[in-house]
């Protein structure tokens, strides 16, 4: 029977639960095992889509179209498994559903309620993530904390599905802080202890515990947290920060977190091969070179904002024996003055929306073309580098994007046709995995090493075909299109030793085994 895995976070959010569950993921596929997981969010928002970066962090996007909360990065990035649309679910998704099929009748005359109709539109939902049934294993992250009120329907809905499927095909993990008071000089486990009572008074009992901190707890805080949690010994995991988060698998895996899961799941495999993990993890430690790379963007004040492609960028640096150092640079700090670019050898430009900050960004594409830096420009970083070329080579002063200058004279790029009478704002771009035809005399298609790619897409606005062939006849080349032929999906100029552009987001399909090919090159390119 498909056994069922929930990781719940006590004391505080945000400090490392998604980490775990990503890091178990691993580790249990490394048994042979298929694992799939998926992140049940209790805000009131449908989707990911619509929030901001500085309140959320960057929207993860599936293969399906689905924007999503960043853990799911973390999991595809772990795991190495394509996640859907079912690999996410908020409070606000599930009163949609419900809401839904309360208009339509479907409930037929019943009086809604949490209980059993809320509960049961999260459990609907935590069985469909797998709905090709090949998984052994499905891994669901609640978040926010124990004792938020807005989580209760969602952690009601897995202690019923405990209850249904029996203990020995559910297990709950319990991913909680253990603060350290710097004035006593001692590591306190009562936040713990309080928060595993909360959970138990909700009819959840963990059966792990993982306890979080800077630094290794002493066997007597373990000892404790056990005794009064009513926990095994053995069950409760040490996960103290490390230098870097690929290697958290295998300090879990050192206290032995997965032949535990196996145990009390009743599971019968064999052990982990962690071989080529390791390899990795001893890569990373012994990087020989270093490069810095400006990242230039309108959300840097918030780095989670740009989470998969600062993860990308290290998976390039990776496969180039290079540890790769970002220089965070606000766009809207960047003037005529470009002091700030200084000393870096490569520059990304990654997506975003709304006009403020662009004309920093300009500059940095300009700055990158004109002292042949190698650049790389993500959704609207490739929009930038078509308006950068249009004015500065082109000689169209007024080049501009519809999405900043509605009534511009010279905007290469442009609306989609199809979204011309598009009002609403959540989920109603171009998501999701789309293919593209590379030309084989480009960059991209030497990178990729194939003419046919698929990769995944967030965006309303595209490169205007008005100004293909100006664009082409002066150093521009359209390196990608859409099968038809109608949408740009990548530019470079040829001029330069790197400076592409792509309309699509690589940042989600880069694995730290695995590089993506165009972060691969331009890390190499910058390190030349």
């Amino acid at each position: 029977m498909k056994k069922y895995i929930f990781v719940t976070g006590g004391v505080v959010s945000g400090f490392g639960k998604g980490i775990t569950a990503a890091s178990l993921g691993r580790l249990l596929k490394q048994r042979g095992l298929k694992v799939i997981s998926q992140k049940l969010d209790p805000y009131i928002n449908v989707d990911c889509g619509t929030m901001s970066p500085y309140q959320h962090g960057e929207v993860f996007v599936t293969e399906d179209g689905a924007e999503t909360d960043l853990d799911l990065g973390h999991y595809e990035r772990f795991i190495d498994e394509n996640l859907n649309q079912y690999s996410n679910l908020t409070s606000g998704k599930v009163y949609w559903e419900v809401l839904n099929k309360e208009r339509k009748g479907e409930y037929l005359g019943e009086t809604v309620q949490v209980i059993p109709h809320i509960t049961q539109e999260i459990k609907d939902f935590i069985y469909k993530v797998d709905s090709q049934n090949e998984a052994d294993i499905v891994i669901s992250e609640i978040g926010g904390t124990i004792g938020d009120i807005e989580s209760q329907p969602f952690l009601e809905a897995i202690r019923q599905i405990g209850f249904e499927l029996g203990r020995e095909n559910c297990l709950y993990i319990h991913v909680t802080l253990v603060p350290y008071i710097k004035s006593s000089g001692e590591h306190k486990s009562k936040p713990t202890q309080h928060s595993v009572r909360e959970l138990q008074a909700l009819g959840i009992t963990p059966n792990i515990i993982v306890t979080r901190s800077d630094e290794v707890l002493d066997d007597s805080i373990l000892e404790k947290i056990a005794l009064f949690c009513n926990v095994k010994k053995s069950c409760v995991i040490q996960n103290t920060t490390i230098d870097t988060l690929y290697e958290c698998p295998l300090l879990l895996e050192e206290a032995g977190f997965s032949d535990i899961v196996c145990r009390e799941l009743q599971l019968s495999t064999k052990p982990a091969d962690l071989s080529d993990w390791r390899r990795l993890i001893g890569r990373i430690k012994h990087l020989e070179r270093e490069v810095t790379i400006a990242l230039v963007g309108k959300y840097v004040k918030l780095h989670d904002a740009y989470l998969s492609v600062v993860e990308a960028l290290k998976h390039g640096g990776f496969e180039n024996n290079a540890r790769v150092t970002i220089k965070w640079v606000d766009s809207e700090a960047l003037t005529q003055d470009t002091s700030l670019l200084a000393g870096v050898s490569g520059i990304i430009l990654p997506g975003g929306f709304g006009g403020r900050g662009i004309e920093g960004m300009v500059l940095a594409c300009q700055y990158a073309r004109e002292h042949d830096i190698p650049f790389f420009g993500i959704c609207l970083g490739m929009q930038i580098a078509s308006i950068e070329f249009a004015r500065n080579i082109l000689g169209l002063q007024a080049a501009n994007s519809s999405e900043f200058a509605p009534a511009g004279r010279h905007n290469v790029i442009d609306l989609m046709a199809e979204q011309m009478a598009v009002t609403d704002k959540g989920g109603t771009m171009r998501l999701g995995a789309y293919p593209c035809v590379l030309d084989k005399d480009s960059a991209a298609y030497r990178a990729y090493g194939k003419e046919f790619i698929s990769e995944r897409h967030r965006h309303r606005y595209e490169f205007n075909n008005a100004y293909r062939e100006s664009f082409a006849a002066n150093g521009m080349m359209i390196a990608g299109t859409s099968p038809d032929d109608l949408l740009v999906e990548c530019v470079e100029y040829t001029d330069n030793r790197f400076h592409i552009g792509v309309q699509y987001h690589p940042e989600f399909l880069s694995r730290p085994d695995k590089a993506h090919p165009l972060f691969r090159e331009f890390i190499k390119a910058a390190l030349n």
